[in-house]
């Protein structure tokens, strides 16, 4: 099963007993990150001094990248120039948590269970289904951050994200902070991957950085 990094970083956010997401407001940056970084490795799209571009509409296959593929595509065919690729994430993170979710629902790997608060407000919650992929994820996050192996080019990704989102204690919540953030930071800036993959990387660093820097200014 291919897991991409949106599903990656959804399956640390849900609390696997009660369904609930943590921390989902930087979640969900990280996660709309996520799938456009999924799509630049895809070779799908290319993020170029911040300018997001469609370079190959063919489906990957994947429907919850290929949605997103499509509708990148829409909304960037309206711009006059090729859009930031900030302003998609402004648009599109507060929708993709519920299609991240729906995916690993799919797949199976998340349970869905709705109840009503105070009798009167429905909530959701989706609890995990099967644990199997979220062990694998956590085994191999800690080998890279923890124990010093190399990083993949995707775990190098995964690993920029969650440090530019700041959601070390998604990944890591039984170890303090200053113990795991030296480590990420030196993964997310290494040299590990290709020079593609490392520019996609820093590109989308630098939007998470700009976007998180809008909301705090906003709050």
């Amino acid at each position: 099963m291919t897991v991409t990094l949106a599903e990656e970083i959804m399956l640390l956010s849900l609390d696997d007993e009660s369904g609930a997401v943590k921390e989902r407001q930087s979640c969900q940056w990280a996660v709309a990150a996520a799938i456009v970084l999924d799509l630049v490795l895809a070779r799908r799209l290319s993020v170029d001094r911040g300018r997001i571009t469609v370079a190959d509409t063919a489906p990957t296959g994947i429907a919850l990248l290929d949605e997103r593929l499509a509708t990148i595509g829409a909304w960037a065919a309206g711009k006059s120039a090729p859009p930031k690729v900030t302003q998609w994430l402004t648009k599109d993170n507060r929708k993709v948590i519920d299609a991240t979710v729906a995916s690993l629902t799919e797949r199976g790997l998340v349970g869905q269970e709705e109840h009503k608060v105070l009798g009167m407000f429905p909530v959701r919650r989706f609890p995990e289904a099967d644990g199997t992929v979220e062990r694998a994820l956590r085994a191999r996050l800690a080998d890279v951050v923890l124990c010093g192996a190399e990083p993949d080019d995707r775990s190098a990704g995964l690993v920029a994200l969650l440090h530019g989102a700041k959601l070390h204690r998604l990944a890591f919540p039984d170890v303090p902070r200053r113990e795991v953030v030296p480590r990420m930071r030196e993964i997310s800036e290494g040299q590990w991957a290709g020079e593609s993959v490392r520019k996609a990387i820093a590109e989308m660093q630098a939007a998470m950085s700009a976007v998180a820097l809008v909301t705090m200014r906003s709050g």
